[in-house]
């Protein structure tokens, strides 16, 4: 009888230090061209230039509200397009505004949405998402892997096409602007 005792108290440890299981769907490899596809939001912040108006160039952050409001073009509507859907925008504002006829505008995204590191790290938490990041690279921002961590493999979770998305990712992973990182804890 304490054979069985001692034989089930060890099953419920080991399963308890199992940790959670991997997806079994891998993490795509490349990220191609995101910052072309990256749809602007609130707390974004954005270079415009419009070539040759120095006093119309300048860094804008999109309010709550999803705009970003500029001298001589007025509220634009930002959130919810691209960088290059906004540049028509405010093309469109400065011919309507009656200021140039035939302004060259360009804007590009200075902020993107943070990341999320979670799990078996030093500092699990938000960070800002910088162009180019990897798996690793965000650990490293998290302070590294704790003595718990199942190091190389995680799980990467990220919306696509407006559905959350879970995907076993290795460090060299590139990761999107929300995506969240979680390190599991590894089998002893």
């Amino acid at each position: 009888m304490r054979y069985f005792a001692t034989l089930a108290l060890m099953v419920l440890m080991l399963s308890g230090c199992s940790g959670r299981p991997l997806p079994s769907v891998n993490a795509p490899d490349s990220v191609g061209d995101f910052i072309q596809r990256y749809q602007l939001e609130p707390g974004n912040r954005v270079r415009v230039v419009v070539f040759n108006e120095q006093n119309l160039s300048s860094e804008y952050l999109i309010d709550s509200a999803g705009n970003i409001n500029m001298p001589l073009a007025g509220t634009v509507r930002a959130a919810g397009g691209t960088a290059a859907a906004l540049t028509e925008k405010i093309q469109d504002a400065l011919i309507r505004s009656n200021y140039l006829r035939d302004p060259k505008v360009t804007v590009e995204v200075q902020t993107y949405r943070p990341f999320y590191v979670l799990g078996e790290v030093k500092q699990p938490g938000e960070y800002t998402f910088t162009v180019g990041m990897s798996v690793l690279s965000a650990i490293a921002r998290a302070g590294g892997y704790d003595y718990r961590a199942r190091e190389e493999e995680v799980i990467l979770l990220r919306i696509v096409d407006g559905r959350e998305q879970e995907f076993r990712a290795i460090e060299r992973t590139p990761i999107l602007p929300g995506d969240i990182i979680r390190v599991t804890e590894r089998h002893f």
